[in-house]
């Protein structure tokens, strides 16, 4: 077909340039063009300008370049020179034919193209990561190296210290209880109970379980119960190798360490490992301390019922011991009911996971869910030592400021410095002790059985609390008589409503119900009421009080006693009620309420503020009452109590408690009130603590039906609450006993026992410490005449020791008594004293019902210091039977105060 093919031009000029051709042939067009394509042409042509030398002329038939043939030497033209963009043409096409390893940017695309990548280059990246990740996983876990678990699994003990800097008491919660016991000593059914709730899968797992933590998701986020998405190898290298921060580093860690024990280490091991380092709660890390700690007996006696609620315990202890945790969301009655629950869910899931047939799953569940025992303390916190370690616990974990959980505290390693003073906490264990056996025998007297004391002292204008008495035996008696909430404090309370008086003012009768300061008038000591016996109520404008049903009330006296129109001073002098229950109308219960509280009392301690509120129906702890005293002895500053002074780990301060001090009183408000109580102790119902031989302030208080006595009284240095109360600790339904005939006394008073405890502890408490005298109070007020009272009016003249006490009127022969040093209880009977026919109220709706008066707050008035009728309600106050303390009208169990920490919730 060559034989068609045109022939370029000849030219004549270039025909002798031209070098003679090698063969006489043309060239062979090139593989796979056609003869007569012009593609075929151009490569021939190409070729032949590509072999000629430089300045060679172009062969003939060969196109000119862009620009022509005839341009200037060295151009594009073929002119010496020419030819060369060409060239570079076409030595890039040869390049770009060669493929590149990596084509990026990619050749033969244009703009944006030629910087995004193919599929090919995307899925060969992705693969190369990955194969990166898994090396870099491989290198790392073979680098990996599982710690030593014998040192890392070791819960350490905590130090306390007095406040002098030496040693306290070495105690740890777990480490004291803890033993390892072989998978052989731990019941298939634990095994099985914890596989099914926390890892099915963890005999076929690797150690780590992504699915589970699939499911956990699925199942939080459906709502369901919760489920851990670590598995059991993961907790237990969580538990025995790293320590239990929250962080990605920490997480990282666990997923190497789990996987290489996993592949190490035999299953039965990592899940004996894992039960006996894993935390139940009560302080018991391991499950024969958790055996022992729940049900008093070794894991190997388990049953299956019990070892499915102990593997609730593992899913939050503080939220699933029956008997309560920290918190408001942990009382006992919450977390039975969340343990029942999981204690179900466990049984149900052993079942699904063939791990119990559903006969012995039924049969169990018919059984009931397995209560366990009560908490006890260790062997160590005997005596007073366990109460100040609890209340120096409580006192760190329940702290904002701290940071410090329960179960680290658990965990131990901290050294916990504590304002306990060694002496003085002897001392008044001492002086109770000497009491109770110079007066208390139960063997002798029926009567004397339950008798319980608890007391607190607190250094006024600093708040750290020296001492404590929380009862016979931490190990014993589990409840801390001095945070305790539950007794009602009878006219110890009186203060603080002389307190509102003096500070807020009775309000103007002329006036409506809210008034300010300017429209009320400060009442003095000299101030003027009428303390007749069963005088009626009224309100602040003089109207007579009456109930929803419209009935009158009249308030008694201790032993019927009137004194006449008496001034105030004379009132505490001799603790009457009925000048103080008409104060606290005139000034509003409110205002009193305000005034506890601006002492350093709280609400939750507090009663409903009905009438009888202003006579003692609150029932705060000894701790907060001393507190409050103390801010009279520090002429109306006010400290918050606390028992920590700092905590340290590894030698750096954790935790240091910060003093807070504030202006509650004006100081001649506080100095008058200490000034009355000076005449309490000197020539009042708190003669006995003239004993002390030093000056003193204090007041006396008991409830009705002698259910309780309270002494609470202070110098300069010193602040100290002392209670008395009878409860049974060992009976199922736990109610406030009374105390006639206790140490053969016929009633007790807060003036008896409770006073000569006061006496005999502040004695050796003081003791070598410089007798300080309280300021001189400045004047106040002016006197304010009510109930009757007139400016005519000449107050009665106080005799120097109280009247003495009338017998109870059931009594079957009327006794003489010898004077006492406060009046006895007024009632002898479950039932109040009845008025006159003619002004008597209906019982149906007394004051102390908050149904009956929306303004006013709870008690049974009548006695000499007032706590109720019913302190409890129906049960005669029942304080409860738990650890905490009660709720103010001593029924129920609430908040022990001062565990609530420094905010106040408690006392």
């Amino acid at each position: 077909m060559s034989e068609h093919r045109r022939k370029p031009p000849q030219g004549r000029g270039r025909r002798a340039a031209q070098p003679p051709a090698s063969s006489g042939h043309r060239a062979a067009a090139p593989r796979g063009a056609s003869p007569g394509s012009s593609g075929g042409r151009a490569e021939a042509r190409r070729g032949m300008r590509e072999s000629a030398p430089p300045g060679a002329s172009a062969p003939p038939g060969a196109r000119r370049a862009r620009g022509g043939a005839h341009g200037p030497p060295g151009g594009s033209g073929g002119g010496p020179g020419g030819g060369g963009r060409a060239a570079a043409r076409g030595r890039a096409r040869q390049a770009a034919q060669r493929k590149r390893w990596i084509d990026y940017p990619r050749s033969g695309k244009r703009g944006l193209g030629r910087w995004i990548p193919s599929w090919k280059q995307m899925l060969g990246l992705a693969f190369g990561f990955l194969a990166l990740l898994v090396g870099m996983a491989g290198i790392a876990l073979a680098m990996v190296e599982v710690p030593n678990p014998n040192a890392a699994a070791k819960a350490q003990k905590n130090v306390y210290y007095w406040s002098n800097g030496k040693q306290m008491v070495v105690a740890g919660e777990g480490d004291h209880n803890r033993q390892i016991v072989p998978l052989s000593e731990i019941p298939k059914s634990m095994q099985n109970a914890v596989i099914s709730a926390e890892n099915e899968s963890f005999y076929d797992d690797s150690g780590i379980d992504p699915m589970g933590v699939a499911r956990a998701v699925v199942k939080m986020a459906q709502g369901g119960e919760t489920q851990s998405g670590s598995t059991i190898t993961q907790q237990y290298v969580k538990n025995t190798y790293l320590d239990q921060s929250q962080t990605v580093s920490r997480k990282v860690k666990e997923l190497f360490i789990s996987i290489k024990v996993g592949a190490t280490q035999d299953k039965d091991d990592i899940l004996a490992g894992y039960l006996n380092t894993a935390y139940y709660g009560r302080g018991a890390y391991g499950i024969q301390a958790a055996a022992q700690a729940y049900f008093r007996k070794d894991s190997s006696d388990l049953s299956a019922s019990e070892s499915a609620f102990l593997s609730a315990t593992l899913n939050g202890p503080n939220l699933y011991d029956p008997a309560g945790g920290v918190g408001s969301a942990a009382t006992a009655e919450k977390n039975t009911k969340r343990a029942e629950a999981r204690w179900a869910w466990t049984l149900k899931r052993e079942v699904e996971t063939g791990r119990m047939s559903q006969k012995q799953h039924d049969k169990i569940i018919a059984a009931k869910f397995p209560h366990p025992e009560p908490p006890k303390k260790a062997t160590e916190l005997k005596g007073q030592t366990g109460y100040l370690v609890d209340l120096a616990n409580r006192y760190i974990i329940n702290n904002p400021d701290s940071g410090i959980t329960k179960r680290q505290l658990d965990q131990g390693g901290y050294r916990i410095y504590t304002t306990f003073d060694q002496r003085k906490t002897k001392e008044l264990s001492r002086a109770v002790e000497k009491v109770k056996k110079a007066n208390i025998d139960p063997k002798k007297r029926k009567v004397d059985k339950h008798v319980q004391f608890g007391g607190a002292s607190v250094r006024p204008g600093d708040g750290a609390i020296e001492a404590i008495y929380g009862g016979e035996d931490a190990t014993t008696h589990f409840r801390d008589n001095a945070d305790y909430t539950g007794v009602q404090v009878g006219s110890t309370f009186k203060p603080f409503v002389m307190a509102a008086a003096m500070r807020d003012g009775v309000r103007n009768p002329e006036l409506g119900p809210k008034q300010n300061r300017q429209q009320r008038k400060q009442a003095s000591p000299k101030s003027v009421y009428n303390s007749d016996n069963k005088i009626k109520l009224r309100n602040y404008d003089g109207t007579v009080w009456r109930d929803k049903d419209g009935k009158e009330w009249h308030q008694k006296n201790d032993g019927g006693e009137s004194r006449g129109m008496i001034s105030l001073r004379t009132a505490m002098q001799f603790s009457m009620n009925t000048p103080f229950i008409q104060l606290g109308m005139d000034v509003g219960t409110d205002m009193v309420k305000q005034a506890a509280l601006d002492s350093g009392l709280t609400k939750n301690q507090l009663a409903k503020t009905t009438p009888t509120f202003s006579l003692g129906t609150s029932a705060p702890s000894a701790i907060r009452m001393a507190n409050a005293y103390g801010t009279f002895a520090k002429s109306g500053q006010r400290s918050e109590p606390y028992s920590v002074t700092k905590v340290e780990k590894k030698g750096k301060v954790a935790f240091r408690t910060e003093k807070k001090l504030t202006n509650a009183f004006d100081p001649a408000v506080a100095d008058n009130i200490t000034s009355m109580l000076e005449t309490v102790v000197k020539k009042g119902t708190g003669t006995p603590a003239k004993k002390l031989g030093r000056p003193a302030a204090g007041k006396t208080g008991t409830t009705d039906d002698n259910r309780s006595a309270w002494f609470t009284g202070y110098t300069p240095q010193l602040s100290t609450a002392i209670g008395m109360w009878r409860v049974d600790d060992q009976a199922k339904t736990q109610k406030f006993l009374k105390m006639y005939g206790v140490g053969g006394q016929d009633t007790i008073h807060g003036a008896s026992f409770p006073a000569e405890i006061w006496t005999e502890y502040m004695r050796g408490a003081l003791k070598g410490e410089r007798v300080m005298k309280f300021p001189k109070p400045g004047p106040i007020g002016e006197t304010v005449f009510g109930d009757g009272a007139s400016p005519s009016t000449t107050p009665s003249a106080p005799t120097n020791t109280p009247s003495a006490p009338e017998t109870p009127e059931d009594t079957p022969e009327k006794t003489t008594k010898p004077p006492s040093e406060e009046p006895s209880a007024t009632e002898s009977s479950d039932k109040p004293d009845k008025p006159d026919k003619s002004d008597k109220p209906d019982d149906s709706c007394r004051p102390t019902d908050p149904t009956c008066n929306s303004g006013s707050p709870g008690g049974q008035p009548g006695g000499q210091d007032p706590g109720g009728q019913d302190p409890g309600g129906a049960d005669q106050g029942q304080p409860g039977g738990d650890q905490d303390g009660g709720t103010p009208d001593g029924g129920t169990p609430g908040d022990d105060g001062f565990w609530a920490g420094p905010d106040g919730r408690g006392g």
